[in-house]
């Protein structure tokens, strides 16, 4: 490639940075285009290296993995910039760009430092990209975000520079997992995913970002960290139980959720724990089922995102207990989420359907029994979450009294394209499986397999329905881990301060009832024996000091001796 996509992203987000000009809607929206265009035609290379402290480091490595994440990222960009452009703030937008644009540079590095100098930068620009919502939430949320970012950046740090020491080499490729600095590096990509118990910064912080902001948010940073387990440890048997952990946390917390961008949020952690399955079984169908898995996600959890922020766009609200029947004036945000909805659950000609079923399939290949009947009951799981609780609670069940329109004509286009790639996929599934890091032979299209998914659909939505009155959301909130960073440790600090002042009162008294006068004539009689020595003639204090030094001395050496 004769430029780096994701520097041209950066250096646009530090023009609009600098810029009063609304450059993003004449400018960052078609070159978006372009380089979406060219990264689908690019060839496998490696381009823009050097030689650092006598390491060959390289800007851009282009092969059938990273060649997947350079597509969808590149057309998340496009996208997301599109409907971003009724954003007031043209600082989040700039910052939205920067992250983008890092995110690209993260999985087109050829080795471990480059792609670190990229992840740091993408959480720089993630964590402004929350701040600059400017609500009080956000201020919150992104301080705890940056402080999660920076304990995982500090781990794969350490490990990076001890796995150079011991290995002599910063090729990012597979790495030995039984090391202990690749232990650390492993951690803090299992942090970045969103992995337990690290899940809960996803919904503590996707959630407070703009209505644009969220959906750039979903795209890049756990994605980028499944691409990079995906090339640094496939196979590696715990991520399989891990990922497994996340699948049915997202699951219970998700259906739990009042808040509509909350329910997707964890729906991410869940998303992402099938990624990790697919990883860790490491086979080359897991490989292609979690790299096309990474892919649709991020296409329809964009356009639910999409559709949850135009419904906070045009009413201010993001409770499901403050929604319902939108239906009536806001068709087509109903239609392209409800679009959304099915191809995250997998519903037969979305593209949910071809892609996550691989990583189940792979599964079974390998005679994972309890993996494959656990990632299917999970798969239900899902359509109660997201494929039906979202649509339901914020486009149907009551009548909020609400009359919005739907949003404006460039969040519309940018929800038909992605309604439409949903679409597009779930029906010619070789427009993913030809780009996929190892040949596909897999029908997802099989008279057992369409009929069991349909099966599988249908008691789901049974179950939901049997299952309403339960399911009907208040005015709270669900913690999980993030209680103790959220609640447990603000209210550990108040009870250190209280007893930090009852101390202080007690000592005052103390000191008032019994030191009180001892310590007035204490600096009465050093006022005096000051005053007196400055009295004093300049010879005879010094002879007064060489007396008190050489007593100091023979004290000193009698007590040797």
């Amino acid at each position: 490639m004769l430029i780096h996509p994701g520097l041209i992203f950066i250096l646009l987000g530090i023009i609009g940075l600098v810029s009063n000009r609304p450059i993003h809607k004449y400018v960052s929206v078609p070159v978006a285009g372009i380089i979406f265009s060219i990264s689908c035609f690019v060839d496998y290379q490696t381009a823009f290296s050097f030689n650092f402290l006598g390491y060959k480091l390289a800007l851009i490595n282009i092969d059938s993995l990273s060649k997947v994440f350079l597509i969808i990222f590149s057309l998340m960009t496009f996208v997301g910039l599109i409907f971003a452009i009724n954003q007031k703030n043209k600082k989040e937008t700039s910052w939205a760009l920067i992250y983008a644009g890092a995110g690209i540079g993260a999985v087109l590095a050829y080795d471990l430092l480059t792609f670190f100098v990229f992840c740091e930068l993408m959480a720089i620009g993630s964590t402004f990209l929350i701040l600059t919502s400017k609500t009080e939430g956000s201020k919150k949320a992104g301080m705890r975000y940056a402080i999660v970012h920076f304990l995982a950046g500090t781990l794969i740090l350490f490990g990076i520079a001890g796995h150079i020491a011991e290995a002599g080499t910063v090729v990012f490729n597979r790495l030995n997992i039984d090391d202990l600095y690749v232990q650390l590096i492993f951690l803090g990509f299992l942090i970045n995913a969103g992995c337990f118990p690290f899940s809960s910064w996803i919904p503590d912080s996707y959630p407070e970002a703009s209505f644009s902001g969220s959906v750039f948010l979903s795209a890049f940073t756990t994605k980028t960290a499944v691409y990079s387990l995906l090339r640094g440890f496939p196979g590696t048997e715990i991520l399989i139980y891990l990922g497994l952990i996340m699948i049915f946390y997202g699951i219970i917390y998700a259906l739990l959720e009042n808040d509509m961008r909350r329910i997707l949020s964890f729906s991410i952690v869940n998303q992402v724990g099938f990624m990790l399955v697919g990883a860790g079984i490491g086979t080359e169908m897991a490989i292609n089922g979690a790299s096309s898995h990474a892919f649709a996600h991020i296409i329809y959890k964009a356009l639910l995102l999409m559709s949850a922020g135009s419904v906070l766009y045009m009413t201010g609200k993001s409770k499901c207990s403050e929604l319902g029947g939108l239906f009536q004036t806001m068709p087509i945000t109903m239609i392209c989420g409800t679009i959304g909805a099915f191809a995250i659950s997998a519903f037969p000609l979305t593209s949910g359907f071809v892609t996550k079923s691989m990583i189940p399939y792979a599964a079974a290949d390998e005679n994972l029994f309890y993996v494959w009947m656990l990632l299917v009951a999970a798969s239900a799981g899902v359509f109660l979450h997201a494929g039906i609780k979202f649509p339901w609670f914020v486009f149907f069940q009551k009548d909020s009294g609400l009359r919005p329109p739907d949003p404006p004509l460039n969040m519309r286009i940018a929800m038909y394209l992605l309604s439409g790639l949903c679409i597009l996929i779930g029906c010619f599934p070789a427009i993913i499986y030809s780009i996929l890091p190892y040949p596909v032979k897999y029908d997802p299209y099989t008279f057992s397999h369409v009929l069991f998914q349909l099966q599988l659909l249908t008691f789901a939505g049974f179950a939901f329905f049997i299952m309403l009155p339960w399911l009907k959301r208040t005015e709270t909130i669900s913690l999980d881990v993030d209680w103790f960073y959220r609640t447990g440790i603000p209210r550990f600090s108040c009870f250190l301060k209280q007893g930090a002042n009852v101390l202080k009162h007690k000592f005052t008294i103390f000191y008032n009832r019994r030191l009180g006068g001892v310590w007035e004539k204490m600096v009465s009689n050093l006022d005096r024996a000051v005053n007196f020595s400055m009295e004093m003639p300049t010879r005879v204090m010094i002879v007064c000091l060489k007396l008190v030094l050489v007593s100091f001395l023979a004290v000193l050496y009698f007590s040797i001796l």
